[in-house]
């Protein structure tokens, strides 16, 4: 049976596949460009867990390719180490290691030993992590809680500001966790990030497309007040349904200026169940010491069908409800990224018809007792609380 050749690629190769990999091309699309297989540009991504490694360069202090042919030259023509490092302007011992370590005076070829150098030098940085297990702890407990590595970066940073001992940037995280060579995180950490892949890669932007009913009498969200645009005071709300199988859905709603989150439990799609549902909780969110008009001023959709009876909504609560472009995901940017947080949660495909109102709230819990970067690395609970404080 005749085997395929083995399959070589160039340092210009590999610059190219990572160049691809990090603009977000797929294995079987880079595959393609270099006419090989999807297993074979996989494995090299794999080595480092799909994170591009960093570009290597020779240290200042090392001999050059010319020094070493100096040294050839000079060991061909009998010279002794001392006048040879003193014409190169270096330490005679420098010279002696440098030809032991590179096959004596009567095999010593400049070439040959560049390279050797070269190779030698390809030592792994022990990571920061690996050398603080106090800080490997706490990082892999807040993975645990499912923090993000940003979020957790950030906690540090203000928790331990005088200590740059017990701070790591997230990025040494992520590499810690997907170059299992260096031995500080454990594998099985990774099940704890949002996305749970093997190999990093670049983010993608995914827009709904699912088909969205026309309603009547809608708010267009470009009269929505400038003051909820620019988040610049609390109380106005975006929302959805987040759907799993056998047509179940929960609620989710979040705060535009706090990013704080209410999950409710909502047992049909129709517009009535919805609504409902919607104003049951409002009531119970907004008791007569707060008042609707400091906390809960607006709510802004998207165009489903499930809010055709939002006139009802606003009559019964005093809150206004604006609606987004038809197929304007980003319209509702921070309800977009909690709904895909919660997916860690409730995966695609679960039945959430189940899932009891307690457990909505001690997922909701755990998401507004996360540091997020955009507040400065508080929570959104530390800042609602420190509105309703405000407004009480």
């Amino acid at each position: 049976m005749k085997y395929p050749a083995r399959i070589y690629y160039t340092e210009a190769d590999k610059s190219l596949l990572w160049d691809r990999w990090q603009k977000g091309e797929s294995l079987n699309s880079i595959a393609r460009h270099f006419g090989r297989s999807h297993s074979s540009i996989q494995g090299i991504l794999a080595r480092t867990g799909g994170i591009r490694p960093p570009q290597r360069t020779r240290s200042q202090r090392a001999l050059t390719l010319a020094e070493r042919e100096e040294i050839s030259r000079g060991v061909v023509a009998g010279q002794s180490l001392r006048s040879i490092a003193m014409s190169l302007g270096r330490a005679p011992s420098t010279m002696s290691r440098e030809i032991n370590r590179n096959g004596g005076r009567q095999r010593y070829r400049a070439n040959k030993a560049d390279q050797a150098a070269w190779d030698r030098a390809h030592r792994p940085k022990i990571c920061k992590l690996a050398n603080n297990r106090a800080l490997a702890r706490i990082v892999a407990k807040k993975l645990k809680l499912h923090w993000a590595p940003r979020q957790i970066a950030g906690w540090l940073k203000r928790h331990y500001p005088g200590d740059e001992n017990m701070q790591v940037s997230h990025e040494t995280i992520y590499r810690t966790l997907f170059i299992q060579a260096r031995g500080a995180l454990k594998k099985e950490l990774i099940q704890h990030l949002r996305r749970t892949r093997a190999m990093r890669r670049s983010r993608h932007h995914t827009q709904k497309t699912s088909d969205h009913g026309r309603i009547t009498n809608t708010v267009s969200i470009r009269e929505r007040p400038a003051e909820a645009e620019d988040r610049a005071v609390p109380g106005h709300w975006e929302g959805d349904l987040l759907c799993g199988s056998n047509n179940s859905q929960i609620a989710t709603l979040v705060e535009r200026h706090t990013r704080y989150v209410m999950l409710v439990r909502v047992k049909s799609k129709d517009t009535k169940t919805v609504i409902n549902s919607l104003i049951k909780h409002a009531h119970k969110f907004t008791p007569r010491a707060r008042g609707p008009r400091e906390l809960y001023k607006s709510l802004t959709w998207d165009r489903g069908k499930e809010m055709a009876d939002h006139q009802r909504f606003s009559l019964d609560t005093n809150v206004k409800v604006y609606f987004c472009d038809p197929q304007s995901p980003w319209q509702r940017g921070s309800n977009e990224n909690t709904n895909g947080l919660l997916r860690q949660y409730f995966p695609k495909g679960m039945d959430l018809s189940d899932v009891h109102q307690n457990r909505l709230n001690a997922v909701a819990r755990r998401l507004n007792e996360r540091p997020r970067e955009t507040l400065q690395f508080y929570s959104p609970a530390e800042k609602f609380n420190e509105c309703v404080a405000s407004t009480g």
